[in-house]
């Protein structure tokens, strides 16, 4: 069996197409995070990769450059990271 790798997904320039990204990858057996880098608006689009997120039980934060010390630890913490 391989490793578990934990995944850092950053949701920064397209956020919709990070959160999309991060959903699929909870088919894997990795844990997954994700760290949105500002607002997210309040499409349909974005609420229904939300609802699979909270399904999935994949912790979201809402980061801003005061946050360093929270990314800090998920990089650190983190085998993979995606920046979209």
């Amino acid at each position: 069996m391989a490793e578990v790798k934990n995944i850092l997904m950053l949701a920064m320039h397209d956020r919709i197409e990070a959160l999309r990204m991060a959903t699929g990858l909870t088919l894997l057996d990795d844990a997954v995070r994700v760290a949105v880098y500002g607002d997210l608006d309040s499409s349909d689009a974005a609420q229904e990769q939300l609802d699979a997120l909270d399904f999935a039980e994949v912790p979201l934060e809402t980061v801003s450059a005061q946050s360093g010390d929270l990314l800090a630890d998920w990089l650190m913490d983190s085998n993979v990271v995606f920046l979209i």
